[in-house]
């Protein structure tokens, strides 16, 4: 029989949950949580208890036994910046994350609720490759100006996971290999995985790299300065065109990438050069991760929810399979990822870190 796991993984308005055996989905489901009901909280930290009752409620009305569990994963929230792998719900690791150390956010509930709901059954709990990973080189931070050095923010969590998989479908180890790794969602997040770790990375928040449906990725920073001394707009209105407003959103009034694609079959000419503007810079991003990894690059893996577009796809393709060969997953499948993490520390695969 193989080891269960329950997966936590809150979001602003909603926790998603999952119940695995192995690696085998039991059940899952999306708890929502209306916004009425969060306003009642003045911070994330607060809603704790309101979160998991819902869950054990719901493990309840679904007649499973809580106490069948052999451990749980929460999704990792902001903490200090650290390497990827999976950590113990050490009470260091908690306390960041109750504080918020790095910023507040749903997803710091993760860790909270693994540790309670893990103890309160005798079992152990972790978070795998939170946002906050960090395995850049130290060349890698330098962005020009020493007040502004480049910082590693990505979508870790599923790019590690698609990585892995690779690597296990090639029988080959993660760390022995030199892939770039294309996440493509509402940001984008283009990574070179150096043997095992993600050495440079354009932050796919609010820093650089190619835009997404929904960030402005890079922009003229000359520009961007004279707009923010401009007296036209608040610091606030100015981060909201930059991630938010950003994008497919400011260019085709979407952040749907079925969208633009249907603009440009209706003839819109507009779309059609965003969308291939899109392309271009993603193809760009590739192309300096490849020089990072000094040309010797594996594969390309291209992942998340814009990777089953296969026009975008193929674009990338043609520009950019001349460096190494292509193998796409498209889609994020988050829960599995984490279930991923936390099964191959109980497997002895490998061994959890201390936060």
């Amino acid at each position: 029989m193989g080891k269960k796991s329950l997966i936590i993984n809150p979001g602003s308005t909603s926790t998603k949950i999952g119940v695995f055996d192995d690696e085998t989905l039991l059940f899952d489901e999306t708890l929502r949580h209306s916004t009425e009901e969060i306003a009642k909280f003045d911070s994330i930290v607060a809603q704790k208890d309101f979160r998991k009752d819902i869950i054990t409620n719901f493990l309840k009305e679904k007649n499973f036994d809580i106490n069948s569990l052999d451990f749980i994963v929460g999704r990792g929230g902001m903490l200090k910046p650290i390497p990827g792998g999976t950590y113990k719900t050490t009470d260091a690791l908690i306390e960041d994350l109750k504080v918020g150390v790095s910023g507040q956010h749903a997803s710091n509930l993760g860790g909270i609720l693994a540790r309670e709901i893990g103890d309160s059954i005798g079992v152990p709990s972790f978070i795998v490759d939170p946002v906050v990973v960090d395995e850049l080189e130290p060349t890698s931070r330098y962005s020009g100006v020493p007040e502004l050095p480049r910082v590693s923010i990505f979508h870790a969590l599923n790019q590690k996971a698609v990585a892995k998989r690779y690597a296990k479908e090639i029988g080959k180890p993660y760390n022995e290999l030199n892939l770039v790794v294309v996440h493509m969602g509402g940001g984008v997040s283009v990574g070179p995985h150096k043997k095992g770790k993600v050495v440079d990375i354009f932050n796919a928040l609010d820093g650089d790299g190619a835009f997404s449906p929904e960030r402005a990725g890079a922009v003229p920073v000359g520009s961007l300065v004279k707009m923010c001394f401009s007296g036209k707009y608040t610091e606030a209105e100015v981060y909201k065109k930059l991630v938010g407003n950003g994008g497919f959103n400011a260019y085709c009034g979407t952040n749907d990438m079925r969208d633009v694609d249907k603009m440009v079959e209706d003839g819109d000419a507009k779309a059609a050069e965003v969308r291939e503007a899109f392309i271009q810079q993603i193809a760009k991003n590739i192309g300096a991760m490849a020089t990072v990894l000094e040309g010797k690059v594996d594969q390309i893996i291209v992942t998340g929810g814009i990777a089953y577009d296969k026009y975008v796809v193929e674009g990338l393709k043609k520009r950019a399979e001349w460096i190494a060969p292509f193998t796409v997953y498209p889609g994020e499948d988050e829960l599995l990822a984490l279930a991923q993490g936390g099964l191959a520390v109980m497997n002895g695969e490998e061994e959890a870190k201390e936060y």
